[in-house]
């Protein structure tokens, strides 16, 4: 392909890209002065979460310990792989089960917190 055609294609898709209008639906905000002219009642329009910040931090420590257990699947599978193409070297084979222990002992951490 030569560069004309690239540049063509990458064009086109850009500007099909900046052509999708974004959707700019948003709810009306209510009159927050009528009734209540000293502005106590704010908080309750600024669309804010009433969650408790315990459930937000647990949210945060379990969106990380799954992203640590992919860690470690994916070092478990990197160790197989290196195993499987080790070739009968002992050095390498060795290398791959350390690997392999690493990711099965941190995976058991993971699921144990």
């Amino acid at each position: 392909m030569n560069i004309r055609k690239i540049t063509a294609i990458l064009g086109a898709g850009a500007l099909s890209l900046l052509m999708m209008a974004p959707v700019l639906a948003v709810d009306p905000v209510p009159n927050i002065t009528q009734g209540d002219a000293l502005g106590v009642n704010y908080g309750v329009y600024t669309g804010l979460g009433q969650k408790d910040i315990r459930v937000t931090v647990g949210n945060i420590i379990n969106v990380a310990l799954s992203l640590l257990g992919i860690v470690a699947v994916v070092i478990v599978l990197i160790g197989g792989f290196e195993w499987m193409t080790a070739g009968g070297n002992e050095e390498k084979t060795g290398e791959a089960k350390k690997r392999i222990m690493a990711g099965v002992i941190g995976l058991a951490i993971i699921l144990s917190a």
